[in-house]
C-alpha cells in the first residue's frame, strides 16, 4: 500500500518523465492500493491559485479525473492525522509534508517522495 507526495501524484499525472523507473514499477505494482492524502488536493488548489502550477483544467476537475484514472484513493485529514502530525520527531515546517508523514504513518503505508528531508522520520517507511 502506497501514499503518493503531492509532488509525486502531478508528475504521474502530468509528466511521467520524472519518475524514476523504479518508481514507475512501484506504483504499477501497487495498483488498487494506490493512495493521496486530502491534504494534497488543498496544495495542488494553492498552488495553482498563485500562479505556481499550470493545469489543463480547474483543481477540483483535474484532482477528480487525475485519481479516477489512476485508480487511486484519498484519505482525508482527520483529527487523528491532524494531531499526530503535530507532534512528529522531525524538523519538517511544511504543514502539508507533516500531514503527508501523519497519514503514512498512521495508515501503514509506504510514502512515494523525492523529498530527502521526509525520510529522518522514524516509524514512517519513505521510499524513491
Amino acid at each position: 500500500m502506497v501514499l503518493l507526495d503531492t509532488c509525486t501524484l502531478l508528475w504521474l499525472a502530468s509528466d511521467r518523465k520524472k519518475l524514476p523507473k523504479g518508481v514507475l514499477e512501484r506504483i504499477a505494482a501497487a495498483a488498487g492500493a494506490l493512495y493521496i492524502s486530502s491534504i494534497s488536493a488543498f496544495e495542488i488548489a494553492l498552488k495553482h491559485r498563485r500562479g505556481r502550477l499550470v493545469l489543463p483544467m480547474e483543481p477540483e476537475a483535474w484532482i477528480g479525473e487525475a485519481l479516477a484514472f489512476h485508480g487511486i484513493e484519498e484519505i482525508p485529514v482527520d483529527w487523528r492525522i491532524a494531531a499526530r502530525a503535530v507532534d512528529l520527531p522531525i524538523e519538517v515546517n511544511d504543514p502539508c509534508d507533516r500531514m503527508i508523514l501523519a497519514t503514512a504513518l498512521l495508515k501503514n503505508l509506504t510514502l512515494l517522495s523525492p523529498d530527502q528531508a521526509l525520510r529522518a522520520c522514524p516509524g514512517v517507511s519513505v521510499a524513491w
